[in-house]
């Protein structure tokens, strides 16, 4: 397990400099304290990217105005520097408009790994570099290990907090500079140093839902970016016959069976896919689900030379998978279900991120009758 305060500076962080993106959480409050505790001057940027929660009432949402104040005395409490950016501009069009218009498309998307792509990492990674930091440190809980041919992406110890896969897109060049001190600790260790070392956030509850929509309502929020995205339409077997009507294809992804509202069949039902072109939602028996290949776009390397077996994780919440990359295509050992256009395939061997790429479309799995 890596030790607490490890930063992978040397073994002397005098003189050195840390910037630790910080979001107000216990996570990246306990990152600056570790950081401050080492000997480096310790800087804490936080970006200030949707104000939302604040407008809503509801603590625990990325960035709002109390997560800035809780950031904010922390860095008093540590004696250490804090500074906030602007980045509101730059996260709507590159996370938020970009989930509005994935759901338009019938896709679903995933805005965290976005974020990360753009202003958490992309932006931070400027105001470290200008404000002369040695490495920019966060509060994700993945792993950082020096391999034979450089600094590798691994999942955390406790898998129940592992962020690896929201993290896929990461470059060699950030992996280079970034720290993730967490990546060696379960969650419980991180809330008891916070409580240890007289943190304000040590209980704070962590943010559950996306930040820019933390009362979990996405629909409302696309329906009042695109107004269009509210539409109409059928729900249709596979044969084309339709079953029913719905309010509109933001309020459904691939996999769902809950709120089709569809009775009398003799099996239960899931969204098999979505139509945009023509507002139709197309349902099936959960065996319709089998996906054997996905082909992805946009796909980031991040693993050097590996011609080993490797596993794909297509959710968030799914465990990794056996399955082979074949040029741009995943291709599973045994179907897979809940395989949704929008979201990322991330590629393992073992705990090692390989990288991953965006799911553009899947191949249906020719199941034995």
């Amino acid at each position: 397990m890596m030790d607490e305060g490890d930063f992978q500076l040397g073994p002397d962080l005098t003189g050195k400099r840390i910037v630790v993106a910080m979001s107000g959480g216990v996570d990246s409050s306990v990152v600056a304290a570790l950081a401050a505790r080492s000997g480096a001057e310790t800087i804490g940027v936080t970006l200030q990217l949707y104000d939302h929660g604040e407008a809503v009432g509801r603590a625990g949402s990325c960035c709002a105005g109390r997560d800035i104040r809780d950031a904010r005395a922390v860095c008093d409490r540590l004696g250490i520097a804090h500074y906030v950016f602007d980045h509101e501009s730059s996260f709507r069009e590159q996370v938020i408009d970009g989930f509005a218009d994935e759901y338009l498309r019938g896709r679903t998307p995933i805005p965290c790994v976005r974020c990360n792509m753009g202003p958490k990492f992309t932006d931070l990674f400027g105001v470290a570099r200008d404000l002369g930091a040695d490495c920019l440190a966060t509060g994700h809980y993945v792993r950082r290990v020096e391999g034979p041919a450089g600094a590798e992406l691994h999942r955390a110890v406790d898998p129940a907090r592992d962020q690896s896969y929201f993290l896929f897109a990461t470059t060699q060049a950030q992996l280079d500079y970034l720290r993730f001190p967490l990546g060696g600790m379960p969650k419980t260790r991180v809330r008891e140093l916070a409580a240890e070392l007289g943190l304000g956030v040590a209980a704070k509850p962590d943010s559950q839902d996306i930040c820019f929509v933390p009362d979990g309502d996405y629909a409302s929020l696309v329906k009042k970016l695109r107004p269009e995205a509210d539409t109409s339409g059928d729900i249709v077997g596979e044969d084309g016959r339709t079953l029913g009507r719905h309010r509109g294809l933001i309020h459904f992804t691939v996999g769902q069976r809950r709120g089709l509202e569809i009775g009398g069949t003799p099996e239960p039902l899931y969204v098999v896919r979505l139509e945009p072109e023509t507002r139709r939602v197309v349902v099936g028996p959960k065996t319709a689900l089998a996906v054997e290949a996905a082909r992805l776009s946009e796909i980031n390397w991040i693993g050097g030379d590996h011609d080993g077996p490797l596993t794909a994780k297509v959710r968030s919440l799914a465990k990794p998978v056996p399955a082979r990359l074949i040029g741009d295509r995943v291709v599973f050992d045994a179907p897979e279900y809940g395989v949704a256009p929008g979201q990322a395939a991330v590629l393992y061997a073992g705990e090692h991120v390989l990288g991953g790429g965006w799911i553009e479309e899947t191949e249906r799995a020719r199941l034995a009758a």
